[in-house]
């Protein structure tokens, strides 16, 4: 027998407030035509003033433990990817697990950038296949409006905030591509490509949080290289194939990155679920975000495989294959 992550709850959460494209308008030399077809991006939402990190983490917690059916008491460990945390310290993580009651368990923080949710969920099924933690919410959650620089037009058009939430649950499987759960991931990092997508801030640096910057055409070339890559390495270390995928589930930075990497796995685009022109990139965020989407909508069910991949600064990226 062999122990399985299984997916037994999925959910999110968006701040209220929409940016539509034409806001972007009143300030920069830009036009709702340039930014859609340059990044496939209609909307995206913005916290609130008062609204922080963990505040969005929790409540896309509460909404998957609800989908699961289990109280926080039934968790063992929170584990939030983000890179726009409260604070410094502690841990948005923790925070968390402060908000749900829990003073059991354990909680830390992942800082992958856009790749953090899948770098998370590997280490929640780690966890879970060892044997340290049955249950397990894994967060993506993000507030990037805080860290953007609204004066530049090629970065601060391109991100949203939101946090999606999965519950894991280790359960006893046969071993084979049959199981329900984590069937496989795949990760990489390289810091030599560190200029093409960074934040010109930090505590040992200059103290404060800095603003995104991005080289964006070394960058795409280097997604879609590197993330069909990744998602094939996965798929092969499952033993399945592109023909068995059900659902590609992408980051969702770029409608030309997720188009093209699609392409290039041969995987047509009506099996991707696509949630990029409504919430823009999210970061750690966007893939639970549009898992939880895809679920609420009825696209992905249960027994069915689903392949997420995401690329973010460091660079780092990587896949997990999944049967949901």
């Amino acid at each position: 027998m062999t122990t399985r992550a299984v997916v037994r709850g999925v959910g999110h959460y968006l701040p209220e407030r929409i940016v539509e494209n034409a806001e972007f308008e009143k300030t920069l030399d830009t036009s709702d035509e340039w930014i859609r077809t340059r990044s496939g991006i209609e909307r995206r939402h913005f916290a609130a003033d008062d609204q922080t990190t963990s505040q969005m983490a929790g409540i896309a917690a509460k909404n998957a433990l609800a989908d699961a059916g289990f109280d926080p008491t039934d968790i063992d460990a929170v584990i939030v990817a983000t890179s726009t945390p409260d604070l410094t310290f502690p841990s948005v993580a923790t925070m968390v697990q402060s908000e749900l009651a829990m003073q059991s368990g354990f909680a830390f923080d992942v800082q992958a950038v856009c790749a953090g949710f899948v770098f998370a969920l590997a280490n929640a099924n780690a966890l879970i296949v060892s044997g340290q933690a049955r249950r397990i919410l894994v967060i993506g959650a993000e507030t990037f409006s805080r860290i953007l620089d609204f004066e530049d037009r090629a970065t601060c058009v391109l991100f949203g905030d939101g946090a999606g939430a999965l519950v894991l649950e280790g359960c006893e499987s046969d071993g084979d591509t049959t199981d329900r759960g984590v069937l496989s991931v795949d990760l990489h990092s390289d810091g030599s490509y560190r200029d093409m997508l960074y934040v010109d801030g930090g505590v040992s640096t200059t103290g404060e949080a800095g603003k995104v910057r991005m080289q964006g055409n070394p960058l795409f070339r280097q997604a879609v290289a590197k993330l069909s890559q990744t998602a094939e390495t996965a798929l092969d270390k499952a033993k399945l194939a592109t023909t068995d995928v059900d659902w590609i589930v992408p980051h969702q930075a770029n409608i030309r990155i997720i188009q093209g990497t699609a392409k290039k796995m041969g995987v047509p685009m009506d099996k991707v679920i696509v949630t990029v022109q409504d919430h823009g990139n999210t970061s750690a965020a966007s893939i639970p975000l549009a898992l939880s989407v895809g679920k609420q909508s009825g696209k992905i069910r249960e027994g069915q495989i689903i392949v997420t991949e995401a690329i973010g600064g460091g660079l780092a990226w990587g896949s997990v294959v999944i049967r949901w």
